[in-house]
């Protein structure tokens, strides 16, 4: 049950300096130099272990090419919340549908997908750091972790260290809709379809 791959966002500000940086390739180094702040600084701000202050703010604002307001941004409603009929659809290739349920969070450690798999499909053997938690919505799957084989059934669930070796496959002749939570974050880059 290996999720696809693409990348997104975590909100705060010290991700938002690191993330603007990184935009720019610039190092701390280099950025302190721009800025006149010192990277030891610049580096607690992007852990969040200190706050800038609003003089700091300006420096790295004028540094970054961004206004001020870019640090201060609250996450919006349409940012965080993810309403059933716009579910942005994942593009690969594959014959399972992928929706993207999590926000747009950059250096995010969760991924929450919906899937519709159809009959007949098998997900490879698949092995990774983290650890999953799906859910049957809709059908039944059979799925094996380890040396766990079983079928899952609507609102059947399974939460495993995702290091075990898992597997899922739909036997079934109908399509079966199944959601996915997995950390850490194995979204790549891969772009949504507006649907």
């Amino acid at each position: 049950m290996a999720a696809p791959r693409k990348r997104k966002l975590r909100i705060g500000m010290g991700a938002r300096i690191q993330h603007r940086r990184k935009q720019l390739g610039l190092t701390l180094s280099e950025l302190g130099a721009r800025s006149g702040l010192s990277a030891p600084f610049l580096s607690q701000a992007e852990r969040n272990q200190t706050v800038p202050s609003i003089m700091s703010l300006m420096a790295l604002a004028k540094a970054l090419k961004v206004d001020l307001q870019y640090f201060l941004e609250s996450p919006t409603e349409r940012s965080i919340v993810c309403r059933a009929k716009e579910r942005p659809r994942i593009r690969i290739n594959s014959p399972v549908t992928f929706y993207d349920l999590s926000s747009s969070l950059i250096h995010r450690m969760m991924d929450a997908i919906l899937m519709e798999i159809p009959p007949g499909h098998a997900f490879p053997t698949d092995q990774r750091d983290g650890e999953e938690f799906v859910m049957v919505i809709k059908g039944r799957i059979h799925t094996r972790v380890g040396e766990i084989e079983t079928v899952l059934g609507p609102g059947d669930s399974m939460h495993f260290n995702s290091q075990l070796p898992h597997s899922s496959r739909n036997d079934t002749n109908s399509t079966v809709v199944l959601l996915y939570v997995g950390t850490p974050s194995v979204m790549g880059e891969e772009q949504h379809d507006e649907d």
